[in-house]
């Protein structure tokens, strides 16, 4: 028999106390006894053949019980968990209360828990925010399409070998070589390596050394790494720099015109293309729009939101916000701990600078969540098995992919993906 109690903890925590039979836990100092038997030698047995009286001879009784404790704990407690409802969170912490042969177990444990959340009077607030929200246009003015014409006739420039000194403005294509004490320091080589002159991208002196060189020259110059240089074997060294001018280009940005619009292979005309971009911002500013309208509606939402959040539920989300930052930092050939050297920082400096960002995530997570339940808002499970298999049918061996992918936490993940979006769906429509 399992006999449980719970007890309620600051910090969206509990305490569980639980109490296992004698005749429910006995058998449990048999597996413990098993799983020694595995990995001590006992004279005259094999692995895991040793009877329970020849183990508990070799490693003694006390070891043996706290074996079996831990066992009985793993065994219990999500029977407890499932039998009481709990919504447990992170990692739990149990503690043994009574141990002895013959009575019952008796273990305590301490875990978070979801926080129960209440939302306060919240039809007003969102009525205010939709209010604000449809005075805003998404107009597009002719200066702005004018504006992104012109980036994008720069996004096309032109490279035009030239044959004069380099100057601001202009790719070069070179090669080098540092020395630190007469011996190539690693990484220090590289060969046609392409360069704007005047973005300071290398350390500071090096591009102004450039400008004035000519194709085929060939210049030595000496330069002192930066104190703060990321390398920190570099960091304040002076080093001799080689450098071969390979190339001088000319970059030339095209003309905007009827003949530069026609040259995308999109549009007629210039006016062709006025129209295709206004449109294009247009659609673009009208999902800004949306989406901060709806960011706007979250933090009304939380602001009625009472809630006490356990430490663990933000630790998760630094950890998920890390792990999309990874994501979008591997677009740009970048790892984590690249990035980290670049801005002096440690990942622990990062989590407290993004842990407000992260209880606020967490705040709207269950806001949303709270606000479905009161509007009684549920997703039918064959909508979010339909949306499913349309996510899983963009990949060719699906099969594989079921395989390698957790199936129920991808159904939460698009249930509560669809649920967020009905919620909000609902809230927008709130005068």
């Amino acid at each position: 028999m399992i006999k449980s109690e719970i007890k309620k903890l600051p910090g969206s925590q509990i305490e569980i106390s639980v109490s296992v039979s004698w005749d429910e836990w006995e058998k449990y100092i048999e597996l413990a006894a098993k799983d020694y038997s595995k990995e001590i030698k006992i004279q005259g047995f094999r692995a895991g053949k040793a009877p329970r009286d020849m183990v508990e001879k070799k490693v003694g009784t006390g070891a043996l019980m706290d074996a079996a404790a831990q066992r009985v704990v793993q065994g219990t407690y999500p029977k407890v968990v499932t039998e009481q409802k709990i919504d447990a969170i992170g990692k739990p912490q149990a503690e043994i209360v009574k141990l002895a042969e013959g009575n019952d177990l008796e273990y305590k444990v301490v875990t978070s828990v979801i926080p129960e959340a209440k939302l306060k009077p919240w039809k007003k607030e969102i009525a205010k925010v939709n209010k604000e929200y449809e005075k805003k246009t998404a107009e597009v003015t002719k200066e702005e399409v004018e504006k992104e014409i012109e980036e994008i006739a720069k996004s096309r420039v032109q490279h035009v070998d030239v044959e004069r000194e380099a100057q601001d403005g202009d790719n070069v294509i070179l090669d080098f070589e540092v020395k630190k004490d007469g011996v190539p320091i690693e990484n220090g080589t590289s060969k046609n390596h392409p360069m704007i002159l005047g973005r300071g991208v290398f350390i500071p002196g090096f591009e102004e050394q450039v400008v004035g060189m000519k194709a085929g020259e060939i210049k030595d110059f000496e330069l002192t790494f930066p104190k703060d240089y990321h390398a920190k074997n570099l960091a304040g060294i002076a080093c001799l720099f080689t450098v071969t001018l390979n190339k001088v280009q000319e970059r030339k940005t095209p003309d905007v015109s009827d003949e530069f619009a026609r040259s995308l292979g999109k549009f007629k005309d210039l006016e062709d293309m006025r129209k295709n971009v206004t449109e294009g911002m247009e659609e673009e500013k009208k999902h800004e729009l949306k989406e901060k309208r709806r960011g706007a509606l979250i933090d009304a939402l939380v602001e009625n939101l009472e809630v006490e959040i356990p430490h663990v539920l933000v630790h998760e989300e630094l950890h998920k916000m890390i792990g999309e930052f990874e994501m979008q930092l591997q677009g740009m050939n970048i790892t984590f701990e690249q990035y980290l050297i670049q801005i002096k920082k440690t990942v622990d400096e990062i989590e407290k600078e993004w842990e407000p960002q992260a209880i606020k995530r967490v705040k709207a997570a269950l806001a949303l969540e709270e606000l479905a339940k009161e509007q009684e808002i549920e997703i039918p499970a064959e909508e979010v098995e339909a949306e499913m298999n349309k996510a899983l049918a963009q990949y060719k061996q699906i099969k594989d992919i079921e395989k390698n992918i957790d199936l129920a936490r991808l159904y939460n993940y698009v249930k509560g993906m669809m649920q967020n979006e009905k919620v909000l769906e609902m809230m927008e429509n709130v005068k």
